[in-house]
């Protein structure tokens, strides 16, 4: 519109392509999201199902079943349900992210709170595999962060460095600042990657080792998710590892702007 004469007038080819393909664009990711809504709904919905009335049949809750053969097969079924819901939640994550799909509220966050947080919630896992969780003390400035997708990627890391884990073993958690970032470090004393695997791993569904005699469960979703989630707050994921000296991943984001 000419402001000037009141009219309204052509803007020229050239804002009409750029107004298509924001328009595009936008309807593009519109799909995305509704698909991987709609994917997300029902692969969920009927796991769900099936962990719940396993659990219902295995803790017997209406009445005993007879054969206790019938509780274990229960009980198998619920825990291939539990895994099954994990691989698809981190398929349905890796997917949000690389369809860039997700909507993040970046804030500043304190590290080391998120970081104890993270440590709580996972202390169950790693002492049933006999693992102990180390935070090394640290001082820091905040974090520029989303909460759920800092804490989603350190998860994975820790996860993924007590799946790798000798029993008795020690992960490894630390904090540190280097030039205008803050990087949140997972240190395991597993068998290590070898430098030429470190960038592979990073990328969805490659492991570590051998699928057929890796002895470490899981589809190999935990680093890239670890790594994308950190690129979409602004940030990167690094690794470091030598054989028999095992794997530190490093997820480096920007520090917080200081309050003049």
């Amino acid at each position: 519109m000419n402001v000037s004469t009141g009219r309204i007038e052509d803007e020229g080819p050239s804002h009409r392509r750029a107004t298509y393909g924001a328009a595009r664009r936008a309807a593009e990711e519109a799909g995305r999201r509704s698909f991987l809504r709609l994917v997300s709904h029902e692969l969920r919905t009927p796991l769900n199902s099936i962990i719940g009335f396993s659990e219902i049949i295995a803790r017997e809750l209406h009445g005993p079943i007879g054969d206790p053969r019938y509780r274990e097969h229960a009980e198998m079924v619920r825990s291939s349900g539990l895994k099954l819901l994990k691989l698809v939640n981190d398929v349905i994550e890796v997917a949000r992210l690389e369809a860039g799909v997700v909507d993040l509220d970046l804030r500043p966050e304190d590290p080391l709170a998120v970081l104890e947080d993270v440590a709580e919630t996972l202390d169950g896992d790693a002492r049933a595999r006999g693992v102990r969780l180390q935070i090394e003390p640290a001082t820091t400035p905040w974090v520029m962060a989303d909460d759920r997708g800092l804490k989603t990627a350190l998860v994975q890391l820790i996860q993924n460095a007590i799946a790798f884990s000798p029993e008795g073993g020690i992960v490894h958690l630390s904090l540190r600042t280097t030039r205008d970032s803050i990087a949140f470090d997972v240190a395991d004393e597993g068998p290590g990657v070898p430098i030429q695997d470190l960038q592979r791993i990073l990328r969805p569904f490659e492991q570590g080792a051998d699928a057929l005699t890796r002895q470490s469960e899981g589809a190999g979703l935990g680093l890239p998710i670890a790594r994308l989630l950190a690129e979409t707050m602004g940030g990167k994921l690094r690794l470091h590892s030598e054989p028999g000296r095992g794997l530190c991943a490093s997820i480096h984001l920007p520090a917080a702007p200081r309050n003049e």
